[in-house]
């Protein structure tokens, strides 16, 4: 197959999706006192079929059981991704208040059309000692980042990865994209958002390279091999300390899958997690990916006929599985060299540079 990035190398390169940030950031926080914590928000106008697949021991969700493919609705409107462990839940209220206000939502009365509940599911990361304990995302915080929802958004130490830890190193929001120029896929785009906070490492201790550049190499992000004196200070650094972590995100698509679908896209996207973190889906993990597909690409007709027992779509799922994969892979890379320091965490550049 052959595939570019997209123009902006994110998710928001799939029409019809937006993300928005909200995060409260002290300048002087650290692990114990100080706001550093938030929530982002995926919003979806007019909604797309969805999926999950939680991979980690330790997951805090809502509204998972509802995307199972065997269960009645078929497609939300926002997908939250929060700080906060299982307090920064709430905030999912708040982006809820928000689609209500603007109308989004499933339709629950023909003669009254404010009348909708809209379908939000969510996942946290454990981001409670970076900061006060006491301070963590609120409804208000959903609210304001459904609010904010663009086509461009800020990556790094914002939104729910501001108290983002990765291993020994900061964590934070990161994004990418492809876009498919040939083949069963052409003229569709995959998009992946990611919110890295894992227990496990996430560059090479022989290299310093992150390990999510080995499928593409260290080139294409600018990189190289740390010298000897920088890899171990960077080797030396303490390990996480905490019993919880997680990394979350969303896989999107502008095919038009339908549940079934979009539950395999989610499962193979997390290959792409276990090849950018070392362990991955650990016990103190809750490792968890959403996928959603809008519909609005046009793909080519297919090359050739399948066998009636066959998906039509099957050849068109299998390539962009592959790129939900490399998608996330990218975007855990991503948000690691964009992130910055909090909480006297230290960040990737700060260790080995840019």
């Amino acid at each position: 197959m052959n595939t570019v990035a997209g123009p902006r190398n994110s998710i928001t390169d799939v029409v019809g999706v937006l993300v928005g940030h909200q995060h409260s950031l002290d300048p002087d926080a650290t692990l114990g006192s100080g706001a550093a914590t938030g929530c982002t928000v995926l919003r979806v106008p007019g909604g797309a079929t969805a999926s999950v697949d939680v991979r980690g021991g330790g997951p805090g969700t809502r509204e998972t059981d509802l995307l199972d493919p065997g269960n009645t609705v078929r497609r939300l409107n926002a997908v939250l991704l929060s700080g906060g462990s299982a307090y920064g839940l709430a905030a999912a209220d708040g982006v809820m208040r928000w689609l209500e206000e603007h109308g989004e939502g499933i339709p629950m009365d023909p003669t009254d059309p404010t009348r909708v509940v809209p379908i939000v599911p969510g996942a946290v990361i454990f981001d409670l000692p970076v900061g006060a304990w006491h301070i963590r995302p609120t409804a208000d915080f959903g609210f304001l980042a459904a609010e904010a929802a663009a086509v461009d958004f800020a990556r790094g130490s914002v939104g729910a990865g501001t108290g983002a830890r990765a291993g020994s190193i900061k964590g934070g929001v990161g994004s990418a994209s492809v876009y498919f120029t040939d083949g069963p896929a052409a003229g569709i785009t995959v998009g992946a958002l990611i919110v890295a906070n894992p227990v496990g490492s996430v560059f090479d201790p022989r290299t310093g390279l992150p390990w999510g550049a080995g499928t593409d190499g260290a080139e294409r992000f600018g990189l190289r091999p740390a010298a000897a004196g920088t890899l171990a200070a960077a080797n030396a650094l303490p390990v996480k300390g905490t019993v919880l972590n997680t990394t979350i995100g969303v896989v999107a698509t502008d095919a038009a899958l339908d549940p079934a679908g979009c539950r395999r896209l989610a499962a193979t996207a997390h290959d792409g997690l276990a090849r950018a973190i070392r362990p991955a889906h650990s016990p103190l993990d809750g490792d968890t990916l959403f996928a959603l597909a809008t519909g609005t690409a046009s793909p080519s007709a297919p090359a050739f006929p399948l066998p009636p027992a066959f998906p039509a779509d099957l050849l068109v799922l299998d390539e962009l599985c592959t790129a939900a994969a490399v998608c996330v892979e990218r975007a855990i890379v991503d948000a690691i060299l964009s992130a910055t320091a909090v909480a006297g965490i230290p960040s990737y550049t700060d260790l080995f540079g840019g």
